[in-house]
């Protein structure tokens, strides 16, 4: 007989039947509240949503949805359409009411005895019964549902590792043929050998101490390489320049320092047991034990961690000629160019040759100075009697008490007459205390004033000039061999090991 909406029949297989959900969690709903929604013969689904609500769905689509003991009607969307449990209700309920321990097949239930106390238990599984169902030939949505399972599956199966050929998990090495697959039983090929030689590991030479005599005590101060670089940057160049000058200053240092141990100079030192005195003679040092308080408490604290980083990215780098470290020699300010060296010391070297360094008129305050003093004062620095100068200098033929003779690469005076007397640019800056061998001048009465341009000997790297580089981005290595031609680098600590083994 066909149950019909409403129908006793219905609501005595609803009784009978219990279902059980995958958790242990049993949900117990009071059967009255099921009991006001009648369902066509039997085709009934229990399921429970996303939401955790169980819902009791018939063939009509019609569903009760159970929450915390209670039903709601609701109507299931055609798109979470689930196939619905078919049975007939005249077959009579087998089987256990409650599943034995461990078993957990899911399946749809077959007829379960309704529980007592007028309620029923949902769980999360469901459990197979004995009772005989009628198959089910796959609709079209199964169909296309199971092409699509295949075509994600084979990319899958195609991927999976293959256990014939396992990974190696030998990594290769340099020069070595990897393995050849073999046939079973055939001979292995001998292994071909590796000729490739083994790295050398690099060589770490020790640090170099350098012994500098302190001239307002008399005593000798030891520090290391890089301390004493420290210490000559520190004072021989302004903190705030930027890194890059301030680098190149400390590979200048450190190879002038380097040159002089190579060659076990001691020229200028009145003691024994020093390397180099901290006077302009050698280079400007300030004790290192001293520097960190000293910046601080002039407010420089960036300056000083600049001033260490400079010195750290250039440890242990020197300029060398032909392998040799160079007399690295550097002034404050240019005037314009650099001089060759011939033309300061009578001595040609190959990487001191002028070359131009126009950043110096830009940038340096000191560029250009002017001093005044007395006619008189400035022929006795010179040794110039007064007989020597012209009473007047009116007329085309007369010649001016001063006339420059010739000058040097660098643009500076070679030579100047002064009177009936010839002087050297050099000499001239020397007796009347100049900034630079490059001036003019001009006289008012009893008062002469010589304008220079430039500060220092001019041969070697320009100290402004450097900074002039680096505030355009140059680095340290384009600045060092823009001012010294033709030069490479290497290891003070390297050279001066070799020396002493």
């Amino acid at each position: 007989m066909k149950a019909t909406r409403g129908s006793s029949e219905l609501k005595e297989e609803l009784k009978n039947r219990r279902f059980r959900m995958k958790r242990e969690k049993v949900v117990t709903v009071p059967w009255q509240k099921l009991a006001q929604k009648a369902y066509s013969q039997g085709d009934v689904l229990i399921e429970r949503d996303e939401q955790g609500i169980i819902r009791v769905t018939n063939s009509k689509q019609t569903t009760a949805a159970i929450v915390e003991g209670s039903s709601i009607p609701s109507q299931v969307s055609k798109e979470r359409e689930r196939p619905l449990l078919e049975h007939s209700p005249t077959v009579p309920a087998v089987g256990p009411a409650v599943p034995p321990a461990g078993h957990s097949k899911s399946a749809h239930a077959s007829e379960m005895h309704a529980p007592t106390g007028g309620a029923y238990k949902a769980a999360r599984s469901w459990r197979r019964g004995t009772v005989t169902r009628r198959p089910r030939r796959p609709g079209p949505a199964a169909a296309l549902a199971g092409l699509a399972i295949a075509a994600l599956l084979i990319p899958a199966v195609l991927a999976w590792p293959r256990e014939e050929a396992p990974p190696s998990s030998t990594p290769a090495v340099q020069g070595q043929v990897p393995p050849i697959a073999q046939k079973p039983g055939a001979e292995a090929p001998a292994p071909v050998p590796d000729t490739t030689p083994a790295p050398k590991p690099a060589v770490v030479y020790p640090e170099p101490e350098v012994r500098v005599y302190l001239t307002k005590t008399g005593t000798i101060d030891t520090v290391t390489m890089e301390q004493y670089v420290t210490g000559v940057v520190a004072a021989e160049m302004p903190s705030d320049f930027g890194l890059e000058a301030l680098k190149a200053q400390a590979i200048a240092a450190r190879t002038f320092v380097t040159k002089r141990m190579d060659a076990d100079d001691r020229s200028g030192i009145p003691v024994e047991g020093a390397d180099v005195n901290d006077t302009v003679e050698h280079q400007v040092y300030l004790p290192y034990n001293s520097l960190a308080e000293s910046f601080k408490e002039a407010g420089k604290e960036k300056e000083w961690a600049k001033l260490e980083q400079a010195v750290r990215e250039s440890k242990d780098t020197i300029m060398t000629y032909k392998g040799e470290p160079i007399t690295a020699s550097f002034f404050s300010t240019s005037n314009g160019y650099t001089e060759n060296s011939e033309d300061v010391w009578q001595q040609a070297v190959p990487y001191l040759r002028s070359v131009e360094s126009p950043w110096d008129a830009e940038i340096a305050p000191g560029y250009q100075e002017s001093v005044t003093m007395s006619r008189v004062d400035f022929l006795n620095k010179l040794n110039v009697t007064s007989d020597a100068i012209p009473v007047s200098t009116i007329g085309q033929t007369a010649k001016p008490f001063i006339q420059i003779l010739s000058k040097t690469a660098g643009n500076r005076i070679k030579e100047i007459q002064v009177g009936k007397k010839v002087f050297t640019g050099i000499e001239i800056r020397q007796k009347l205390g100049l900034r630079s061998s490059e001036f003019t001048w001009t006289t008012s009465g009893d008062n002469i004033t010589i304008t220079t341009h430039g500060y220092g000997h001019g041969v070697g790297m320009s100290q402004w000039g450097a900074n002039g580089m680096a505030q355009e981005g140059y680095t340290a290595t384009q600045i060092l061999k823009h001012y010294y031609n033709g030069i490479a680098f290497g290891q003070a600590s390297k050279l001066l090991y070799k020396d002493k083994s």
